[in-house]
């Protein structure tokens, strides 16, 4: 059989090459990490005005709804939950439009008309790492728990935190049964963009996550690629003093990512 020659052969290989976009040109979107610390007995009644309103109105004025979740150990009365926007400016004009619109002037009047829901709000503007896989929000078949992480790294280290999750950390998690679900450093131009490493891990329960990272920090990659990083780094990339914060949550059953 004749060989079609080089020339020939190019459009029809780029016909059959899969297109895959270079990480330089993933969407890049904003998202956002919200804390709402519910007023005394009010975390039930805040959980359904998020419910039964908030989340169709904020899909309503594009705001992406991807993760609710309250600690499994809740002491401080806490919803913690993940929303995306285009961009900073589309983040504004969402949250203008959807405080101005009637029906949930409505729904947070009569919610709070035996007292305010919520006594304080915390947010954090986040961005993906090049490495982090796509935060899908899907349900599982099975009931699994959710870690959210902090790394807070020390000076002029967090290229160095992000390359040993991208090049060892993710693949080792994986090998002893965690879920990487999505890692976030601090979006630019916000405080603490040169020091965060925010992520979420899924387990089965927690005592499969205790298990899981027994065997990891046990495992002799693991152990060799900390020793190369922390030499490279001159020491610890996470610092001393609550530079590594675990914190275990579960789905409110609203949640779109169970």
């Amino acid at each position: 059989m004749r060989s079609l020659p080089l020339v020939a052969l190019t459009p029809l290989v780029a016909l059959l090459a899969p297109t895959v976009a270079p990480a330089a040109e993933k969407e890049a979107r904003l998202y956002e990490m919200r804390t709402y610390y519910a007023a005394p007995g009010k975390l039930d009644a805040l959980n359904a005005r998020f419910r039964d309103h908030t989340l169709k109105l904020f899909e309503k004025h594009g705001i992406t709804n991807h993760a609710y979740f309250v600690p499994i150990d809740n002491k401080d009365n806490k919803l913690v939950y993940f929303v995306s926007y285009p961009n900073k400016e589309a983040r504004k004009k969402s949250f203008e439009t959807f405080g101005a619109d009637p029906e949930w002037k409505k729904a947070h009047a009569d919610s709070e008309k035996d007292g305010k829901l919520v006594d304080k709000i915390e947010s954090l503007f986040l961005a993906e790492t090049d490495y982090s896989p796509v935060f899908k929000t899907e349900k599982s078949k099975e009931d699994r728990v959710f870690e959210l992480r902090t790394y807070i790294a020390t000076p002029n280290n967090l290229s160095n935190l992000n390359d040993r999750f991208k090049n060892h950390t993710l693949k080792l998690f994986e090998k002893y049964g965690m879920t990487n679900v999505v890692y976030w450093n601090v979006a630019k131009g916000e405080k603490d963009a040169d020091k965060l490493l925010v992520y979420l891990l899924a387990h089965k329960s927690k005592d499969a996550a205790a298990k899981s990272f027994d065997g990891f920090r046990k495992d002799a990659d693991w152990l060799a690629a900390r020793k190369a990083s922390e030499e490279k780094g001159g020491g610890s990339l996470t610092e001393a003093k609550n530079g590594v914060v675990s914190e275990f949550l579960k789905p409110t059953d609203y949640s779109p990512l169970k």
